[in-house]
């Protein structure tokens, strides 16, 4: 039988504090990069890690990464989505430290961050934290997120031909995909609007122009993983 209130010990409170880190991709040619700063201060002190803060009290937690992510990054406005919420008690060495992870995706040509720098994902040092850990968990959650939703155009220019389309999804996916099934299939959706000019790539002959249509995507959500290749 549980023992009644009375007789159930006194407890030290445990303060537990929320942070808020941004996992920041982009696209520079054949390389998947991601966004990294160097910790001024203790813990890990001269480590480089993802973007990140504590969230201020009365503070919404999108609003919290955007403010986090512009100060330590000079990076505002860019396409941010909330990740997932990592609490094992061990991740901070301060104490019981909360964070809820986001992924925020820049096109290029990405700019220069104010502090810190964009590496490859085939040349990462080892990071502060449990940083690894969450970065592997956001690589892992945008490959999958390419199957049912047009989040791989986040990471394109505005305007950009097929092969820019294919060689980008190759460089999330880590893989090599058909060119004649992938062609079909993107233009089966008919979410991209070709434009009326065109780019030259490398020797090759211009290549046609195009644009995500994004009310055309919304027509297409409830027919599930239509992005699959």
């Amino acid at each position: 039988m549980p023992r009644p209130a009375s007789a159930r010990p006194n407890l030290p409170r445990q303060e537990i504090r929320l942070s808020v880190d941004t996992i920041v991709f982009s696209l520079e040619g054949p390389e998947l990069r991601v966004l990294l700063v160097r910790r001024p201060v203790e813990p890990f002190a001269g480590r480089e890690a993802i973007p990140g803060g504590f969230a201020e009290e009365g503070e919404s937690l999108d609003a919290a990464a955007k403010r986090v992510l512009e100060t330590e990054t000079g990076l505002r406005d860019v396409y941010l989505e909330q990740l997932y919420t990592f609490g094992d008690p061990r991740r901070d060495p301060r104490g019981r430290v909360v964070t809820v992870a986001y992924i925020a995706l820049v096109r290029p040509p990405a700019p220069t961050p104010r502090d810190g720098r964009w590496a490859t994902l085939a040349a990462l040092p080892a990071l502060a934290f449990d940083h690894a850990r969450i970065l592997e968990y956001a690589l892992q959650r945008l490959r999958y997120k390419l199957e049912y939703t047009p989040v791989g155009f986040r990471l394109l220019p505005e305007e950009f031909t097929l092969k820019g389309v294919q060689d980008a999804y190759e460089t999330i996916l880590g893989r090599s995909l058909d060119k004649r099934n992938f062609r079909r299939k993107l233009l089966s959706l008919h979410v991209l609007r070709p434009l009326a000019r065109s780019a030259r790539v490398g020797a090759h002959r211009p290549a046609r122009l195009y644009r995500f249509d994004e009310q055309k995507w919304e027509g297409l959500k409830e027919k599930g993983n239509v992005f699959v290749f």
